[in-house]
Protein backbone atom coordinates (compact mmCIF):
# COMPACT_ATOMS: atom_id res chain seq x y z
CA UNK A 1 0.00 0.00 0.00
CA UNK A 2 3.03 2.34 0.84
CA UNK A 3 5.03 1.74 -2.53
CA UNK A 4 1.54 2.36 -4.17
CA UNK A 5 0.70 5.43 -3.08
CA UNK A 6 4.75 6.98 -3.24
CA UNK A 7 4.12 5.92 -6.51
CA UNK A 8 1.16 8.02 -7.25
CA UNK A 9 2.72 10.94 -5.89
CA UNK A 10 5.69 10.39 -7.80
CA UNK A 11 3.67 10.27 -11.35
CA UNK A 12 2.50 13.38 -10.31
CA UNK A 13 5.75 14.69 -9.49
CA UNK A 14 7.21 13.36 -12.76
CA UNK A 15 6.18 16.65 -15.24
CA UNK A 16 5.65 18.85 -12.17
CA UNK A 17 8.23 22.22 -11.82
CA UNK A 18 10.82 22.26 -9.35
CA UNK A 19 10.19 25.65 -7.82
CA UNK A 20 8.93 24.98 -4.45
CA UNK A 21 11.05 28.16 -3.02
CA UNK A 22 9.31 30.47 -5.25
CA UNK A 23 6.43 29.05 -5.66
CA UNK A 24 2.78 30.50 -3.47
CA UNK A 25 1.69 27.55 -1.80
CA UNK A 26 5.29 27.12 -0.72
CA UNK A 27 4.75 25.28 2.82
CA UNK A 28 0.99 24.94 2.15
CA UNK A 29 1.16 22.20 -0.60
CA UNK A 30 -0.62 19.25 -0.52
CA UNK A 31 1.66 17.80 -2.51
CA UNK A 32 4.98 18.66 -0.85
CA UNK A 33 3.74 17.62 1.94
CA UNK A 34 2.51 14.50 0.56
CA UNK A 35 6.17 14.05 -0.87
CA UNK A 36 7.71 14.40 2.85
CA UNK A 37 5.26 12.19 4.27
CA UNK A 38 6.32 9.40 1.51
CA UNK A 39 10.09 10.44 2.09
CA UNK A 40 10.38 10.87 -1.41
CA UNK A 41 13.40 12.88 -1.83
CA UNK A 42 14.52 12.04 -5.63
CA UNK A 43 13.02 12.11 -8.92
CA UNK A 44 13.20 8.37 -9.83
CA UNK A 45 10.07 8.80 -13.04
CA UNK A 46 10.49 11.55 -15.47
CA UNK A 47 8.17 12.83 -18.12
CA UNK A 48 7.34 15.38 -20.36
CA UNK A 49 7.33 18.82 -18.65
CA UNK A 50 4.14 20.98 -19.00
CA UNK A 51 5.03 23.85 -21.10
CA UNK A 52 4.38 26.73 -18.97
CA UNK A 53 1.54 29.36 -19.64
CA UNK A 54 0.70 31.97 -16.79
CA UNK A 55 -2.82 33.18 -17.15
CA UNK A 56 -2.81 37.00 -15.42
CA UNK A 57 -5.68 38.35 -17.22
CA UNK A 58 -8.17 38.46 -14.13
CA UNK A 59 -7.53 41.35 -11.94
CA UNK A 60 -7.68 38.60 -8.81
CA UNK A 61 -6.75 35.37 -9.93
CA UNK A 62 -2.87 33.97 -11.59
CA UNK A 63 -3.40 30.79 -13.55
CA UNK A 64 -0.15 28.43 -13.85
CA UNK A 65 -1.26 25.30 -15.84
CA UNK A 66 2.47 23.90 -15.53
CA UNK A 67 1.63 23.57 -11.91
CA UNK A 68 -1.74 21.42 -12.02
CA UNK A 69 -2.30 18.13 -10.74
CA UNK A 70 -5.63 17.44 -12.47
CA UNK A 71 -7.86 16.95 -9.49
CA UNK A 72 -10.92 18.69 -10.51
CA UNK A 73 -11.45 20.56 -6.76
CA UNK A 74 -11.42 23.86 -8.78
CA UNK A 75 -13.76 22.79 -11.68
CA UNK A 76 -16.28 21.24 -8.24
CA UNK A 77 -16.18 24.04 -6.14
CA UNK A 78 -17.15 26.79 -8.94
CA UNK A 79 -19.70 24.39 -10.25
CA UNK A 80 -21.40 23.21 -6.84
CA UNK A 81 -20.58 25.59 -4.91
CA UNK A 82 -20.67 28.79 -6.53
CA UNK A 83 -22.45 27.56 -9.61
CA UNK A 84 -20.66 30.29 -12.08
CA UNK A 85 -19.04 27.33 -14.13
CA UNK A 86 -15.92 29.11 -15.11
CA UNK A 87 -13.89 26.22 -15.38
CA UNK A 88 -13.76 22.57 -16.68
CA UNK A 89 -11.22 19.97 -18.09
CA UNK A 90 -9.99 21.06 -21.60
CA UNK A 91 -8.95 18.21 -23.93
CA UNK A 92 -8.58 14.83 -23.76
CA UNK A 93 -5.74 12.41 -23.14
CA UNK A 94 -1.99 13.68 -22.11
CA UNK A 95 -3.11 16.92 -23.39
CA UNK A 96 -6.03 17.41 -20.74
CA UNK A 97 -5.85 20.38 -18.56
CA UNK A 98 -8.38 22.83 -16.34
CA UNK A 99 -9.41 26.18 -17.67
CA UNK A 100 -12.46 28.71 -18.78
CA UNK A 101 -14.46 27.78 -21.54
CA UNK A 102 -12.85 27.66 -25.10
CA UNK A 103 -9.32 27.60 -23.49
CA UNK A 104 -9.78 31.22 -23.21
CA UNK A 105 -7.98 33.35 -20.31
CA UNK A 106 -9.84 34.65 -16.95
CA UNK A 107 -11.10 37.56 -18.51
CA UNK A 108 -13.19 36.09 -21.18
CA UNK A 109 -14.56 33.75 -18.82
CA UNK A 110 -17.67 33.96 -16.27
CA UNK A 111 -15.45 34.07 -13.25
CA UNK A 112 -16.75 36.31 -10.61
CA UNK A 113 -13.38 36.57 -9.08
CA UNK A 114 -14.23 34.61 -5.73
CA UNK A 115 -11.11 33.09 -5.19
CA UNK A 116 -12.73 29.63 -3.93
CA UNK A 117 -10.61 27.98 -6.41
CA UNK A 118 -7.61 29.47 -5.14
CA UNK A 119 -8.73 28.02 -1.43
CA UNK A 120 -9.23 24.78 -2.50
CA UNK A 121 -6.10 24.35 -5.21
CA UNK A 122 -3.69 21.61 -3.58
CA UNK A 123 -0.66 23.21 -5.48
CA UNK A 124 0.39 26.80 -6.38
CA UNK A 125 -1.86 26.36 -10.00
CA UNK A 126 -4.31 28.99 -8.61
CA UNK A 127 -3.15 31.87 -7.02
CA UNK A 128 -4.44 35.21 -5.93
CA UNK A 129 -2.52 38.16 -8.25
CA UNK A 130 0.29 39.92 -5.71
CA UNK A 131 0.29 43.90 -5.65
CA UNK A 132 3.17 43.29 -2.50
CA UNK A 133 5.54 44.71 -4.89
CA UNK A 134 3.16 47.53 -6.67
CA UNK A 135 2.82 48.69 -2.83
CA UNK A 136 6.99 48.18 -1.32
CA UNK A 137 7.83 50.48 -4.56
CA UNK A 138 5.37 53.30 -3.78
CA UNK A 139 5.62 53.30 0.25
CA UNK A 140 9.40 54.67 -0.50
CA UNK A 141 7.94 57.48 -2.80
CA UNK A 142 8.39 60.68 -0.76
CA UNK A 143 5.64 62.70 -2.66
CA UNK A 144 3.15 60.23 -1.84
CA UNK A 145 0.66 60.47 0.91
CA UNK A 146 -0.03 56.39 1.70
CA UNK A 147 -2.94 55.28 3.34
CA UNK A 148 -4.26 52.04 4.33
CA UNK A 149 -7.48 50.61 5.39
CA UNK A 150 -8.49 46.89 6.84
CA UNK A 151 -11.68 45.27 7.53
CA UNK A 152 -12.44 43.76 10.87
CA UNK A 153 -11.62 40.46 10.01
CA UNK A 154 -8.07 41.25 8.76
CA UNK A 155 -6.65 41.77 12.17
CA UNK A 156 -7.92 38.06 13.38
CA UNK A 157 -6.30 36.38 9.98
CA UNK A 158 -2.85 38.46 10.32
CA UNK A 159 -2.99 36.66 13.90
CA UNK A 160 -3.35 33.68 12.71
CA UNK A 161 -0.57 34.00 9.92
CA UNK A 162 1.53 35.49 12.43
CA UNK A 163 1.09 32.69 14.71
CA UNK A 164 -0.06 35.25 17.35
CA UNK A 165 -3.20 34.36 20.32
CA UNK A 166 -5.84 36.69 19.24
CA UNK A 167 -7.19 39.46 21.63
CA UNK A 168 -9.25 42.66 21.13
CA UNK A 169 -6.53 44.77 21.63
CA UNK A 170 -4.21 42.96 18.19
CA UNK A 171 -6.41 45.92 16.31
CA UNK A 172 -4.23 48.30 17.63
CA UNK A 173 -1.18 46.46 17.50
CA UNK A 174 -2.02 46.24 13.75
CA UNK A 175 -2.47 49.77 13.58
CA UNK A 176 1.18 50.59 15.11
CA UNK A 177 2.80 47.57 12.52
CA UNK A 178 1.22 49.48 9.69
CA UNK A 179 2.82 53.07 10.47
CA UNK A 180 5.81 51.08 10.84
CA UNK A 181 6.08 49.40 7.44
CA UNK A 182 5.58 53.33 6.42
CA UNK A 183 1.85 54.27 6.13
CA UNK A 184 0.99 57.62 6.93
CA UNK A 185 -2.35 56.91 7.87
CA UNK A 186 -4.56 54.22 9.00
CA UNK A 187 -7.99 53.51 8.59
CA UNK A 188 -10.80 51.00 9.65
CA UNK A 189 -12.92 49.46 6.77
CA UNK A 190 -15.62 49.27 9.68
CA UNK A 191 -16.49 52.50 9.49
CA UNK A 192 -17.43 52.33 5.99
CA UNK A 193 -19.34 49.36 7.03
CA UNK A 194 -21.43 51.28 9.74
CA UNK A 195 -22.17 53.78 7.21
CA UNK A 196 -23.06 51.34 4.66
CA UNK A 197 -25.35 49.74 6.98
CA UNK A 198 -26.58 52.80 7.71
CA UNK A 199 -27.71 53.80 4.15
CA UNK A 200 -29.09 50.09 3.49
CA UNK A 201 -31.13 50.81 7.32
CA UNK A 202 -32.45 54.49 5.10
CA UNK A 203 -33.46 52.58 1.99
CA UNK A 204 -35.19 49.64 3.44
CA UNK A 205 -37.15 52.17 5.85
CA UNK A 206 -38.11 54.13 2.58
CA UNK A 207 -38.93 51.36 0.19
CA UNK A 208 -40.95 49.76 2.91
CA UNK A 209 -42.87 53.16 3.80
CA UNK A 210 -43.85 53.65 -0.02
CA UNK A 211 -44.56 49.83 -0.24
CA UNK A 212 -42.86 49.36 -3.20
CA UNK A 213 -43.32 45.49 -2.50
CA UNK A 214 -39.92 45.13 -3.97
CA UNK A 215 -37.12 43.70 -2.55
CA UNK A 216 -33.89 45.26 -1.98
CA UNK A 217 -30.68 43.31 -2.68
CA UNK A 218 -27.68 43.77 -0.89
CA UNK A 219 -24.90 44.74 -3.37
CA UNK A 220 -21.52 44.45 -0.70
CA UNK A 221 -20.40 41.18 -2.13
CA UNK A 222 -18.41 42.28 -5.36
CA UNK A 223 -18.38 38.45 -6.51
CA UNK A 224 -22.29 38.30 -6.24
CA UNK A 225 -22.78 41.65 -8.39
CA UNK A 226 -20.72 40.31 -10.82
CA UNK A 227 -22.82 36.93 -10.98
CA UNK A 228 -25.65 39.07 -11.18
CA UNK A 229 -24.38 41.68 -13.83
CA UNK A 230 -23.79 37.72 -15.83
CA UNK A 231 -26.62 35.77 -15.47
CA UNK A 232 -29.45 37.93 -13.43
CA UNK A 233 -29.53 41.37 -15.02
CA UNK A 234 -33.20 41.21 -14.74
CA UNK A 235 -32.51 41.74 -10.13
CA UNK A 236 -30.65 44.79 -11.35
CA UNK A 237 -32.82 47.79 -10.51
CA UNK A 238 -33.35 46.50 -7.33
CA UNK A 239 -30.10 45.54 -6.39
CA UNK A 240 -28.80 48.23 -4.16
CA UNK A 241 -26.24 51.18 -5.56
CA UNK A 242 -25.00 51.89 -2.25
CA UNK A 243 -21.13 51.16 -2.38
CA UNK A 244 -19.25 48.27 -0.14
CA UNK A 245 -17.52 49.05 2.85
CA UNK A 246 -14.31 48.65 1.38
CA UNK A 247 -15.50 51.22 -1.41
CA UNK A 248 -17.26 53.78 0.77
CA UNK A 249 -13.60 54.25 2.98
CA UNK A 250 -11.79 54.59 -0.36
CA UNK A 251 -14.31 57.27 -1.70
CA UNK A 252 -13.74 59.61 1.83
CA UNK A 253 -10.34 58.58 1.54
CA UNK A 254 -10.05 60.18 -1.81
CA UNK A 255 -12.24 63.10 -1.19
CA UNK A 256 -12.66 63.88 2.82
CA UNK A 257 -9.31 63.12 3.61
CA UNK A 258 -7.28 64.69 0.55
CA UNK A 259 -9.42 67.78 1.25
CA UNK A 260 -7.76 67.62 5.62
CA UNK A 261 -4.76 67.22 4.60
CA UNK A 262 -4.56 69.99 1.54
CA UNK A 263 -3.85 67.71 -1.00
CA UNK A 264 -4.58 66.35 -4.23
CA UNK A 265 -6.48 63.34 -4.20
CA UNK A 266 -3.98 61.47 -7.08
CA UNK A 267 -1.21 62.35 -4.93
CA UNK A 268 -2.69 59.35 -2.43
CA UNK A 269 -1.97 56.22 -2.62
CA UNK A 270 -5.07 54.35 -1.11
CA UNK A 271 -4.73 50.32 -0.28
CA UNK A 272 -7.19 48.14 1.44
CA UNK A 273 -6.23 44.92 3.10
CA UNK A 274 -9.36 42.06 3.01
CA UNK A 275 -10.19 38.66 3.23
CA UNK A 276 -11.72 38.77 -0.63
CA UNK A 277 -10.42 38.18 -3.20
CA UNK A 278 -13.20 39.81 -5.41
CA UNK A 279 -12.50 43.37 -4.08
CA UNK A 280 -9.37 43.11 -6.43
CA UNK A 281 -11.45 43.34 -9.10
CA UNK A 282 -14.06 45.47 -7.78
CA UNK A 283 -11.77 48.59 -7.06
CA UNK A 284 -11.15 48.00 -10.94
CA UNK A 285 -14.60 48.57 -11.91
CA UNK A 286 -16.12 52.06 -13.99
CA UNK A 287 -18.42 53.18 -10.95
CA UNK A 288 -15.72 52.91 -8.00
CA UNK A 289 -14.05 56.46 -9.37
CA UNK A 290 -14.43 59.85 -9.28
CA UNK A 291 -13.21 62.44 -11.89
CA UNK A 292 -10.95 59.66 -13.25
CA UNK A 293 -9.14 58.96 -10.05
CA UNK A 294 -9.76 54.89 -8.37
CA UNK A 295 -11.11 55.12 -4.70
CA UNK A 296 -9.00 52.52 -4.04
CA UNK A 297 -5.90 51.92 -5.92
CA UNK A 298 -4.66 49.05 -4.99
CA UNK A 299 -5.83 45.98 -2.60
CA UNK A 300 -4.41 43.21 -0.34
CA UNK A 301 -5.71 39.66 0.98
CA UNK A 302 -4.79 38.88 4.43
CA UNK A 303 -2.21 36.75 2.91
CA UNK A 304 -0.14 39.77 1.07
CA UNK A 305 -0.32 41.56 4.21
CA UNK A 306 1.23 39.18 6.16
CA UNK A 307 4.00 38.73 3.80
CA UNK A 308 4.73 42.59 3.53
CA UNK A 309 4.70 42.70 7.57
CA UNK A 310 7.16 39.51 7.33
CA UNK A 311 9.41 41.62 4.30
CA UNK A 312 9.99 44.41 6.85
CA UNK A 313 10.77 42.57 9.80
CA UNK A 314 8.37 44.15 12.12
CA UNK A 315 9.12 42.38 15.24
CA UNK A 316 5.44 41.72 17.16
CA UNK A 317 6.41 41.03 20.96
CA UNK A 318 7.72 44.40 21.07
CA UNK A 319 5.23 46.69 19.82
CA UNK A 320 3.31 48.76 21.24
CA UNK A 321 -0.18 49.11 20.43
CA UNK A 322 -1.89 52.59 18.64
CA UNK A 323 -5.37 53.64 17.59
CA UNK A 324 -6.23 54.40 14.16
CA UNK A 325 -6.91 57.97 12.72
CA UNK A 326 -9.46 60.04 13.19
CA UNK A 327 -12.06 60.56 11.59
CA UNK A 328 -12.21 56.87 10.61
CA UNK A 329 -10.97 55.03 14.08
CA UNK A 330 -13.79 53.16 15.76
CA UNK A 331 -16.94 51.19 14.09
CA UNK A 332 -19.14 49.37 15.92
CA UNK A 333 -20.35 45.65 16.57
CA UNK A 334 -22.21 45.43 13.68
CA UNK A 335 -19.84 46.17 11.66
CA UNK A 336 -17.83 42.67 12.85
CA UNK A 337 -21.31 40.69 12.89
CA UNK A 338 -21.79 41.84 8.69
CA UNK A 339 -18.74 39.34 7.67
CA UNK A 340 -20.83 36.32 8.92
CA UNK A 341 -23.65 34.99 6.10
CA UNK A 342 -27.04 37.25 7.65
CA UNK A 343 -24.88 39.30 9.67
CA UNK A 344 -25.34 42.40 7.33
CA UNK A 345 -29.03 41.55 6.67
CA UNK A 346 -29.79 41.80 10.25
CA UNK A 347 -27.38 44.98 11.43
CA UNK A 348 -29.65 46.77 8.55
CA UNK A 349 -32.90 45.63 9.98
CA UNK A 350 -32.19 45.99 13.62
CA UNK A 351 -30.72 49.15 12.38
CA UNK A 352 -33.83 50.79 10.73
CA UNK A 353 -35.53 49.43 13.32
CA UNK A 354 -33.59 51.40 15.84
CA UNK A 355 -33.74 54.45 14.09
CA UNK A 356 -37.33 54.48 14.08
CA UNK A 357 -38.61 53.76 16.88
CA UNK A 358 -35.76 54.45 19.27
CA UNK A 359 -35.33 50.83 20.65
CA UNK A 360 -33.25 47.63 19.79
CA UNK A 361 -35.38 44.95 17.85
CA UNK A 362 -35.43 41.37 19.94
CA UNK A 363 -32.00 39.31 18.88
CA UNK A 364 -34.00 36.25 19.26
CA UNK A 365 -35.72 37.10 16.08
CA UNK A 366 -33.11 36.89 14.24
CA UNK A 367 -32.30 33.47 15.27
CA UNK A 368 -33.19 31.83 11.85
CA UNK A 369 -30.90 34.07 10.07
CA UNK A 370 -28.22 32.99 12.60
CA UNK A 371 -28.20 29.43 11.36
CA UNK A 372 -26.85 27.37 8.53
CA UNK A 373 -27.92 26.90 5.30
CA UNK A 374 -27.32 27.81 1.71
CA UNK A 375 -30.97 29.63 1.88
CA UNK A 376 -32.12 31.18 5.03
CA UNK A 377 -35.14 33.32 5.60
CA UNK A 378 -37.26 34.92 8.72
CA UNK A 379 -40.22 37.55 9.47
CA UNK A 380 -39.37 40.18 11.77
CA UNK A 381 -41.94 42.19 13.14
CA UNK A 382 -41.50 46.34 11.99
CA UNK A 383 -43.66 48.56 14.01
CA UNK A 384 -47.67 47.36 12.45
CA UNK A 385 -45.17 45.32 9.62
CA UNK A 386 -43.44 42.52 8.89
CA UNK A 387 -39.66 42.66 7.09
CA UNK A 388 -39.40 39.43 5.42
CA UNK A 389 -35.51 38.90 4.72
CA UNK A 390 -33.82 36.14 2.57
CA UNK A 391 -30.48 35.29 3.19
CA UNK A 392 -28.15 33.33 0.71
CA UNK A 393 -25.37 32.23 2.21
CA UNK A 394 -23.26 30.51 -1.29
CA UNK A 395 -24.75 30.92 -4.44
CA UNK A 396 -26.24 27.24 -4.85
CA UNK A 397 -29.11 29.28 -2.48
CA UNK A 398 -30.45 31.57 -5.25
CA UNK A 399 -32.58 27.82 -6.46
CA UNK A 400 -34.05 28.02 -3.26
CA UNK A 401 -34.39 31.74 -3.20
CA UNK A 402 -36.04 31.61 -7.00
CA UNK A 403 -38.41 29.06 -6.14
CA UNK A 404 -39.88 30.98 -2.94
CA UNK A 405 -40.03 34.17 -4.81
CA UNK A 406 -41.88 31.98 -7.92
CA UNK A 407 -44.52 30.47 -5.33
CA UNK A 408 -45.33 34.06 -4.31
CA UNK A 409 -43.14 34.99 -1.23
CA UNK A 410 -42.87 38.70 -1.22
CA UNK A 411 -39.10 39.57 0.43
CA UNK A 412 -38.39 42.99 1.78
CA UNK A 413 -34.38 42.65 1.69
CA UNK A 414 -32.18 39.50 0.43
CA UNK A 415 -28.81 39.22 1.84
CA UNK A 416 -26.45 36.98 -0.64
CA UNK A 417 -23.13 36.15 0.02
CA UNK A 418 -20.48 34.13 -2.20
CA UNK A 419 -18.43 32.60 0.23
CA UNK A 420 -19.94 29.82 2.30
CA UNK A 421 -20.17 31.31 5.69
CA UNK A 422 -19.80 34.86 4.41
CA UNK A 423 -16.48 36.88 4.58
CA UNK A 424 -15.54 34.81 7.29
CA UNK A 425 -14.53 32.25 4.36
CA UNK A 426 -13.18 34.86 2.21
CA UNK A 427 -10.62 33.44 0.16
CA UNK A 428 -7.97 36.30 0.98
CA UNK A 429 -7.60 34.65 4.65
CA UNK A 430 -4.29 32.40 5.26
CA UNK A 431 -4.26 28.73 3.97
CA UNK A 432 -4.04 27.73 7.58
CA UNK A 433 -7.21 29.40 8.47
CA UNK A 434 -8.88 25.98 9.63
CA UNK A 435 -12.56 24.67 8.86
CA UNK A 436 -12.90 23.24 11.98
CA UNK A 437 -11.94 26.99 14.32
CA UNK A 438 -14.61 28.60 11.60
CA UNK A 439 -16.98 28.21 13.79
CA UNK A 440 -15.57 29.05 17.00
CA UNK A 441 -14.73 32.43 15.05
CA UNK A 442 -18.13 32.87 14.60
CA UNK A 443 -19.22 32.31 18.04
CA UNK A 444 -16.46 35.32 19.12
CA UNK A 445 -18.15 37.36 16.45
CA UNK A 446 -21.96 36.95 18.39
CA UNK A 447 -20.67 37.03 21.46
CA UNK A 448 -18.78 40.54 20.75
CA UNK A 449 -22.14 41.79 19.36
CA UNK A 450 -23.40 40.79 22.81
CA UNK A 451 -21.16 42.61 25.09
CA UNK A 452 -20.34 45.66 23.01
CA UNK A 453 -21.65 48.82 24.58
CA UNK A 454 -21.79 50.32 20.72
CA UNK A 455 -23.51 47.15 18.82
CA UNK A 456 -24.75 49.24 15.93
CA UNK A 457 -24.17 52.53 13.71
CA UNK A 458 -26.53 54.56 14.88
CA UNK A 459 -25.53 53.98 18.62
CA UNK A 460 -21.82 55.44 17.44
CA UNK A 461 -20.55 58.56 18.30
CA UNK A 462 -18.12 57.92 15.94
CA UNK A 463 -20.06 57.72 13.03
CA UNK A 464 -22.61 60.59 14.36
CA UNK A 465 -19.74 62.99 14.04
CA UNK A 466 -18.35 62.08 10.83
CA UNK A 467 -21.77 62.59 9.34
CA UNK A 468 -22.50 66.33 11.30
CA UNK A 469 -18.87 67.25 11.88
CA UNK A 470 -17.31 66.32 7.72
CA UNK A 471 -19.77 64.91 5.44
CA UNK A 472 -22.68 67.25 6.03
CA UNK A 473 -20.63 70.29 5.93
CA UNK A 474 -18.66 69.02 2.62
CA UNK A 475 -20.49 70.45 -0.05
CA UNK A 476 -18.70 67.76 -2.80
CA UNK A 477 -20.01 65.08 -0.56
CA UNK A 478 -22.71 66.28 1.13
CA UNK A 479 -25.46 64.60 -1.16
CA UNK A 480 -23.52 61.59 -0.59
CA UNK A 481 -23.54 60.62 -4.06
CA UNK A 482 -20.12 59.44 -3.41
CA UNK A 483 -21.22 56.32 -1.61
CA UNK A 484 -23.33 54.86 -4.53
CA UNK A 485 -22.10 53.34 -7.73
CA UNK A 486 -23.82 51.68 -10.81
CA UNK A 487 -24.40 48.42 -12.28
CA UNK A 488 -25.02 46.67 -16.02
CA UNK A 489 -25.66 43.76 -17.82
CA UNK A 490 -22.10 41.84 -18.88
CA UNK A 491 -21.94 39.31 -21.80
CA UNK A 492 -19.63 36.87 -21.28
CA UNK A 493 -18.37 33.60 -23.11
CA UNK A 494 -19.89 30.15 -21.00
Amino acid sequence: MITARKTIVELLLSNHPDDCLYCDKNLNCELQKLAEELNIRERRIKARKIKPRLDQSSPAIVRELSKCILCGRCIRVCEEVITANSLDFIKKGSLTHVGPAMDRDFNFSSCIHCGQCVMKCPTGALHEKHNIAEVQDLLNHPEIVKVIQYSPLVALGIAEELGIRFNRDFDRILNSMLRRIGFDKVFLTGTGTDICISELADQLTESLDKKTEKPVYISTCPAWVKYAEQFLPGILPDLSTIKSPQQITGALIKTLIAEQAGIKPEKIFSVSASPCMAMKFEARRDGMMRKGISDVDSVMTVRELARLIRLYGIDVSNIESEPADEPMAGRSSAALLAEVSGGMAEAVVRTAFFTKYGKEADKQLFKKLRSTGTFREASVPFGKKKVNIAVVDGLTGLTKLKASIDSGKIFDLIEVMTCPGGCINGAGLPFSFPDSDRKSRIKMIYQTDETDAVNLPCKSPLLHDLYNKFISENKDIADKKIFHTHFEKRNVLL
